[in-house]
């Protein structure tokens, strides 16, 4: 760590993150709601590392509606430092229904209401404002995570990276492809799904960093520095709803690196990530026993959970 990251007299927080955070609504196989939680993958991610008992600082814009004051005292009672969530009034927090069918054991996502065919509110970028007074915990921590993009979230990539933090970017589409490649050009993990990106993508990534591409039950592959690690998919004993395992994957990863003590992109090498990478896919497999993106948190709980991390394993080695 830096003298400079060292003697800011600003607490230093883990993980700062931002992107889609929204309230997760679960039709299980009914027109009936089961339940609601937090959900999105950023919101998925830092509200487990934060139960996990790892500091946490989401930067976020939210709006000033019921919805996000769920949102809020969910990350808040969950650990989370809420200094850096701003409150809209123009602003319509996010809402996501997952339509369960309990005998195919597949989902379908709805960006409305399924009775009335109202839209929900849709992720919502911070902005300067929101930038501005957070950029000495940006300058503090030790991973950034993005899995959304925006010119102000692209600045923030770049204050997180020159204070030394680890860039951990997990985008479901390119977008403007200048921002993207900004993104890319600050990032060291670059984690996407074959499902939703060509691998071709990865070429604009950084000569050291690492890129993961997932493939479902099929597993996924680390390349970095020319070599590719194949990683098999845990083997999930029950599979009753298959949202929030590439979530999972990334908490075990990023709870690893955090673990490992390693402090910046130069000290990150491929045994520690390929160490997080298999926590998070056996935290992927005992999650999709549960209904919902953090299923095995609500009904297991935090203790089971971190023993899912800090089981074996063992390293993967290059397939060439």
């Amino acid at each position: 760590m830096s003298e400079e990251r060292q003697n800011s007299g600003f607490d230093q927080k883990q993980v700062v993150g931002t992107g889609l955070v929204a309230l997760d609504r679960i039709h299980i196989g009914s027109s009936r709601m089961a339940f609601e939680e937090l959900g999105g993958s950023c919101g998925n991610v830092l509200i487990s590392l934060a139960m996990l008992g790892r500091p946490v600082a989401p930067l976020l814009r939210l709006g000033s509606d019921l919805v996000g004051g769920k949102l809020e005292r969910d990350l808040r009672c969950a650990g989370a430092d809420m200094r850096w969530v701003s409150r809209s009034q123009d602003v319509l927090s996010p809402v996501i229904v997952e339509l369960l069918d309990p005998s195919s054991r597949t989902h379908q996502f709805l960006f409305s209401c399924p009775d009335s065919a109202e839209k929900f509110g849709r992720f919502q970028s911070i902005t300067p404002s929101e930038l501005e007074p957070a950029r000495p915990v940006l300058a503090n921590c030790r991973i950034f995570y993005a899995d959304r993009l925006s010119e102000t979230i692209c600045d923030a990539m770049e204050a997180a990276a020159a204070g030394g933090a680890i860039i951990h970017f997990e985008p479901s589409r390119v977008g403007d492809p200048d921002l993207f490649a900004r993104a890319l050009a600050a990032a060291h993990i670059f984690k996407f799904s074959a499902d939703r990106l060509a691998p071709i993508t990865a070429a604009q990534l950084r000569p050291d960093g690492f890129s993961i591409v997932t493939n479902g039950s099929i597993g996924l592959e680390l390349h970095h520095r020319g070599k590719t690690y194949n990683c098999a998919a845990a083997a999930a004993d029950v599979v009753v709803d298959t949202c929030g395992a590439g979530d999972m994957v990334t908490l075990g990863l990023i709870d690893t690196v955090l673990q490992s003590g390693t402090d910046g992109p130069a000290s990150l090498d491929v045994r520690t990530v390929l160490a997080g990478i298999k926590a998070g896919q056996r935290l992927a497999a005992a999650n999709c026993a549960h209904v919902g993106a953090r299923g095995l948190f609500r009904e297991r709980g935090t203790a089971h959970v971190r023993s899912i991390l800090t089981g074996d394993a063992s390293a993967t080695q290059p397939a060439n």
